[in-house]
């Protein structure tokens, strides 16, 4: 197994036996260690660091987001002191912290042995969003996610890297439901003194600020420094001076506003973080763009090579090219950005004249058809034509992927288009119960997070005690229904609903019912309410008494998105249907917190999009670490990990060319795969009351697929196959081709 420190070392920390005496830790020495540790992300998947904090005010900890920023400054160091005392916190922190500093100092073994020619040039990796913990709202949903738990493994692995995005002011809408059960979206100030930002310093020590020439005035950003373990993330925020009123409120929102303003936040994202870089004086080795969103960044490189080694544009573009990876994660191409000439040419025009380069040939970059003056401006062609090396997110996206770009490559059949695939993973210690993770530690090979990237790791869940998985699996349960009867009764009491509604909110759910989750982005192709296509046979097992089924259902709807708002309508206001009341719920402002709940609670996790349109998904990976099973339609990641024993499968795979059908056939099979085979599986109990055949799917489904599918094994194939090759290494082709 690799050597890499992720997961807390074995043995418990020591537990404090005396307070505060002469020559221990003054108060104002206490307040900063925990300064310190709130300042880097590290903390926030580590349990025993947030539980630290949790013990200073359980409730602020909650009412605050868990941000252990804004909990310290309303502790003076003194009162600190005073609260560390009574909770025996002491040598926690202490421990914590000498914790931090080995983990910053020490270079892992993989990171050290396998990436080679990066440790002099890293990796730069840029994404328009980073989800990385719920009380940083840079993110809306599953790509934010993703970058959040790609930038955690480099950290773990010690993959040479930094990586580059915005800084919201607003962030995504905190969602709210009326008494109509729709959608409300409010947005809230980001308080930049309670987020784990600092000023970014160039090798001269003083902030870094960058200007972007367009064609009507100069945009300028200032760049803060985000602390994620060992990877350093900046975000470029256009609040300052000198910007026109509407550019200081260019990154206030993710995905606001109109295309104009989305073409300004690719320009701030792509050609400013290349500035950034250059002015923090960083020499990228590769440049890693998740998303069409950052396309614009190679043409600044391109410019930089031009002006700094007097290359032509053609030459530097091949050179620039071989050293970037992009990732596409769209499979439909409605959902690719494109833009407009007036628009291409009004903020890239300045930088077009310094690539000389004319508008058609720039406008060509954007195109399939380079000489189609029809065709507008698309951010994932630029994307495919400025780098060599390209993936999909998946298996069966790589597939999707090759055909819908093969026009771009008209010369290759449609198998040898050089867009590979790297299916996504998830970043075990964020996703992973604390519960979960100490049954793994007393029954797994010690040292076992070390490898957690790696299938040996998790072998030994065969040996676990069936009960003692089943009984963790409950508690986990019941901590679920507990979170979400208090979210529902405060729902209830911010409708100003009356008490009867808070007490019923307060005993929805049977904590012995199967319980399935569904919680993602309510876009219509992911199909929210296919469960109840036919209401008699989905009231018929929702009404079983000997065996019940019940719901938990979250997430959000694009603002834009009306039909995915009436989804959400829907599901919402079965809560008034006595038929469902108590047995199907929605859980309002779906986040990291809500998911991370959920992922970690439910029976089953759902997930039916219409295929072949789920990219990859990774909602349904973190419950597999959890215990939890996965009933899917065979599409994106589940397509390639269903094994007929380590979960389930809605329908074969196959898809009809119209959706009214499609959706016909596959609301039948999920009807079918939970009448003849999730329910009967999970109720059927031996003399001990354990559900045997269950355990046993449950014992399949982490063996088989919680390394295969860990950000570990992801980020791992990106260094051999992409970031090495890419930097001028050893090459490894992608895994498909």
């Amino acid at each position: 197994m690799s050597q890499v420190e992720e997961m807390p070392r074995q043995e418990p920390p020591p537990q404090e036996t005396h307070s505060l005496t002469a020559g221990e830790s003054s108060p104002t020495d206490l307040y900063d260690k925990c300064i310190f540790l709130s300042r880097n992300l590290w903390w926030s998947w580590h349990p025993e660091v947030i539980s630290l904090f949790r013990d200073l005010d359980p409730i602020r900890w909650r009412q605050l987001d868990h941000n252990p920023i804004a909990l310290l400054k309303e502790f003076t160091p003194e009162r600190l002191a005073n609260r560390a005392s009574e909770m025996v916190l002491y040598s926690r922190i202490n421990y914590a912290v000498r914790r931090l500093k080995e983990y910053l100092a020490t270079k892992p073994n993989w990171g050290a042995t396998n990436t080679g020619v990066l440790g002099a040039k890293p990796v730069a990796y840029f994404s328009a969003e980073f989800g990385l913990h719920e009380s940083m709202p840079i993110y809306s949903g599953g790509l934010g996610v993703l970058s959040g738990d790609h930038v955690k493994s480099a950290s773990g692995l010690g993959i040479p890297f930094v990586a580059i995005g915005l800084f919201y002011g607003q962030g995504y809408f905190r969602q709210h439901l009326d008494e109509d059960g729709y959608q409300r979206e409010e947005y809230q100030d980001t308080k930049v003194e309670n987020a784990p930002l600092e000023p970014a310093r160039g090798p001269d020590g003083k902030p870094v600020t960058i200007q972007i020439d367009t064609r009507n005035g100069q945009l300028f950003a200032k760049v803060w420094l985000v602390r994620v373990g060992r990877v350093q993330l900046y975000l470029l925020d256009s609040n300052v001076e000198g910007n026109k009123p509407e550019d200081r409120e260019l990154t206030n929102r993710l995905y606001g506003g109109d295309e104009r303003t989305r073409i300004r936040q690719e320009l701030l994202l792509g050609v400013g973080g290349v500035k950034a870089l250059r002015a923090l004086g960083i020499t990228p080795g590769v440049y890693h763009l998740n998303e069409g969103h950052s396309a614009f960044g190679p043409l600044e490189v391109i410019r930089e090579r031009m002006h700094y080694e007097g290359m032509t544009f053609d030459d530097s573009l091949r050179e620039v090219a071989q050293r970037t990876v992009f990732t596409t994660h769209t499979p439909v191409p409605a959902g690719h950005d494109r833009f407009d000439g007036t628009l291409v040419e009004e903020h890239l025009g300045p930088l077009r004249d310094a690539l000389g380069i004319s508008y058609e040939q720039l406008m060509g970059l954007g195109r399939v058809e380079a000489q189609n003056g029809d065709e507008t401006f698309c951010m994932t062609v630029v994307g495919l034509k400025l780098s060599r090396r390209a993936n999909a997110v998946s298996n069966l996206h790589g597939h999707v992927s090759r055909r819908m770009w093969a026009h771009l490559w008209p010369w290759r059949v449609e198998e040898e288009v050089p867009i590979g695939h790297i299916t996504n993973g998830v970043h075990v210690p964020s996703w992973l119960a604390w519960q979960m993770r100490q049954l793994y530690d007393r029954h797994f090979s010690p040292g076992w997070s070390s490898g957690m990237g790696e299938p040996g790791a998790w072998q030994n869940i065969h040996q676990v005690d069936p009960g003692e998985l089943w009984e963790t699996h409950n508690a986990l349960k019941s901590l679920l229904l507990t979170f979400v009867r208090r979210r529902l009764s405060r729902q209830c009491r911010r409708r100003e609903e009356g008490e009867d509604a808070v007490e019923a909110a307060r005993n929805v759910l049977d904590p012995n019912a199967l319980t399935i989750g569904f919680a993602r982005r309510f876009a219509t192709y992911k199909r929210a309410n296919l469960f109840l296509f036919d209401l008699q046979r989905m009231l018929a097992m929702l009404d079983s008494r000997e065996r019940p089924v019940q719901f938990i259902f979250a997430g959000k709807a694009h603002p834009k998105d009306e039909p995915g708002k009436q989804f959400i309508q829907r599901v919402a206001n079965l809560r008034h249907d006595e038929r469902f009341a108590k047995k199907v719920v929605f859980v309002e402002d779906y986040d990291i917190n809500v998911g991370r709940h959920l992922v970690q609670g439910v029976d089953v996790w759902l997930n039916n999009p219409r295929r072949p349109l789920e990219a990859s998904g990774t909602s349904g990976q973190k419950v597999v670490l959890n215990g939890g099973l996965n009933c899917s339609i065979l599409d994106g990641w589940w397509a390639e990990a269903y094994d007929g024993a380590n979960g389930f499968a809605i329908g074969n795979g196959t898809q009809h060319v119209s959706d009214e059908i499609t959706d016909r056939r596959d609301a039948e099979a999920l009807y079918s795969v939970l009448e003849e085979q999730i329910i009967p599986t999970f109720y059927d109990r031996d003399v001990d009351g354990l559900p045997r055949k269950w355990i046993k799917m449950m014992m399949n489904s982490i063996s088989t697929l919680a390394w295969r599918f860990s950000a570990h094994r992801m980020v791992m194939d990106y260094t051999r196959a992409c970031y090495v090759p890419a930097a001028g290494g050893l090459s490894c082709d992608m895994p498909d081709i």
